[in-house]
């Protein structure tokens, strides 16, 4: 049974999707800023679907999960941790931060690196899209600092690549060269800095990172710094591909 259709405690209701604390919910009750099709209730036991339920007259924020593509600006950290400096977290609306469970990054962009992010409230699609063993396809354009040699092609492709101080060989990647100093990478897994490690190793440094795609999301034309939920039919048939 989808989220909004499934019957909760209407304190559980207001604390869940990120309006205040089950505690506090009793006075927002008793204010009458609570209806149920209509009418004020005042008992924080009562159940109702998440969809009957309206706050302050608007109906609940996303009662079927959140699902959103954000484009990520470069300078920003995606971290709770307020000692790592500006993050993502702090452009985003505070009652996505307030849901239980709150709404986090799927994977991280470097603090210099910009483009698509997954965000979403679902624990299970983070760890869907997060498992090694699902081998998810993303997209990244990367200049660098060095002409691109062509023989990277087939070396990144053939899944022998050793990156430093590992000794588990990448998978196999699809490297597209669109120019003297960029081009396009798909990668299928989420190693610690894999790209610019990758592109280390035959000894070129990566000074832009820009992520396109993320299974089969794109960023299309988000501009920086903005956010679009997607609607919540995307939350429960999201899919994961990997490369041919």
């Amino acid at each position: 049974m989808p989220d909004d259709a499934r019957p909760l405690r209407l304190d559980q209701i207001l604390s869940r999707y990120g309006y205040c604390s089950r505690s506090e919910a009793r006075q927002w009750l008793r204010s009458g800023r609570v209806t149920v099709d209509g009418t004020p209730i005042r008992d924080p036991s009562h159940r109702a679907a998440p969809a009957r339920v309206r706050i302050d007259g608007e109906g609940v924020e996303h009662p079927g999960g959140i699902l959103a593509l954000y484009h990520k600006p470069a300078g920003l950290v995606c971290s709770h941790d307020p000692g790592e400096g500006p993050s993502i977290y702090d452009r985003l609306p505070a009652r996505w931060l307030q849901r239980n469970p709150p709404v986090h990054s799927v994977g991280r962009l470097d603090k210099d690196a910009t483009g698509l992010l997954l965000l979403t409230d679902s624990g299970e699609l983070i760890h869907r899209w997060t498992s090694p063993r699902h081998h998810v396809a993303k997209v990244y354009e990367v200049t660098v600092d060095r002409d691109l040699n062509p023989d990277w092609i087939p070396r990144f492709a053939a899944g022998t690549l050793i990156l430093d101080g590992e000794d588990v060989p990448c998978l196999p990647a699809r490297l597209e060269i669109l120019g003297p100093r960029e081009a396009r990478l798909e990668l299928t897994e989420g190693r610690y800095h894999q790209v610019k490690r990758m592109f280390a190793s035959q000894g070129a440094h990566v000074i832009r990172l820009h992520r396109t795609r993320f299974g089969t999301h794109e960023l299309g034309d988000l501009p920086s710094g903005d956010w679009r939920v997607l609607p919540p039919s995307s939350i429960d048939g999201s899919t994961i591909t990997a490369p041919e």
